[in-house]
């Protein structure tokens, strides 16, 4: 039902003559994962560009802690968001390293691909 939604909100987004651009922002550490979204999006008139925005275990974990002290998520997400980084290397994506980068030195890369 999740990838159902997701699929029918992106394809809305897609079929809309008002935008330019549609950023899809969600955790995808499985290729199978995008080649699902992917498969049932109509990309006919589109250009797709795959990101994966990574950093390091320490930048991980230090942003992770300052969401859970905002009370945005809850401690457990740490664990499994390390125990995925490796994952995240065998992807069919452009990664961007953004341990050293501000959220617009992230934008400005993502725009340049």
């Amino acid at each position: 039902m999740v990838l159902d939604n997701i699929c029918h909100l992106l394809n809305n987004f897609l079929r809309c003559t008002v935008y330019e651009n549609v950023i899809f922002c969600w955790v995808m550490h499985e290729q199978s994962i995008i080649d699902t979204i992917l498969e049932r999006l109509d990309t006919a008139d589109c250009v797709v560009k795959c990101v994966s925005l990574i950093a390091d275990e320490v930048q991980l974990r230090s942003r992770l802690e300052l969401d859970i002290e905002r009370g945005l998520r809850t401690s457990d997400v740490i664990d499994r968001s390390v125990e995925r980084l490796p994952l995240y290397q065998h992807l069919n994506t452009y990664r961007i390293d953004t341990g050293a980068m501000t959220a617009q030195t992230v934008a400005d890369a993502i725009k340049k691909l």
